[in-house]
């Protein structure tokens, strides 16, 4: 049994986290915590996480919970060269974790919901949130035109974090024609051996 326990699912914000540890080359074992059955109000993962979201982990004996805060955790842990190499580079991606929730991932949220036939958005809805991922893709267009990744010439967990959320565009049949700096960095991100694995493994549990 691995010392690290994830709890979610691969088509849950727990994929992030699983992208992270193979990444990291970590042991790990995923707990199936289905939320289309309920199954984050179950007592036992409450007493785990007691928002009753996924994803979660136990790590020995931490426990934490939202899935871009334990991949800087994770990588903070096993070092390699994902990790930030400064403490300036630390705290840029925290920044950009931060970035992506606050300016951009309720919006991916709608456009994937709609395109998946999760949620029957309506058109108003589905047109703002497009609207409103103009700036916030334009200032990581902007990024990207100097160097190429988040924090330069490497990627890191910055970049990881932030395709994690901008990453369900392209699946969302998200026109990144005006931002095609954006479109290369994310077909990068996307095109590393462990996004892959993930990709093969959502692909998988979708079907099944």
């Amino acid at each position: 049994m691995a010392d690290l326990k994830l709890y979610g699912s691969i088509i849950s914000r727990a994929s992030r986290v699983v992208w992270m540890a193979e990444e990291l080359g970590v042991d790990y074992d995923l707990d199936t915590v289905d939320v289309h059955k309920g199954d984050q109000n179950d007592p036992v993962f409450r007493a785990i996480n007691p928002n009753a979201k996924v994803p979660a982990i136990k790590d020995g004996d931490t426990v934490l919970w939202e899935s871009l805060a334990i991949n800087l955790y994770l990588v903070r842990k096993h070092g390699g060269p994902l990790a930030p190499q400064s403490v300036e580079d630390e705290g840029r991606a925290i920044q950009w974790s931060m970035w992506a929730l606050t300016e951009a991932e309720d919006h991916c949220v709608i456009l994937i919901q709609k395109a998946m036939g999760i949620f029957n958005h309506d058109a108003d809805l589905v047109a703002k949130a497009t609207d409103a991922l103009t700036q916030p893709l334009a200032v990581i267009e902007g990024v990207l035109s100097n160097q190429d990744y988040l924090l330069g010439k490497e990627f890191t967990v910055a970049d990881l974090n932030v395709a994690c959320v901008l990453g369900t565009l392209p699946r969302a049949k998200f026109d990144l024609g005006p931002y095609p700096k954006v479109d290369n960095w994310l077909k990068a991100c996307n095109a590393r051996p462990a996004a892959g694995r993930i990709n093969e493994m959502r692909a998988a549990a979708m079907k099944g």
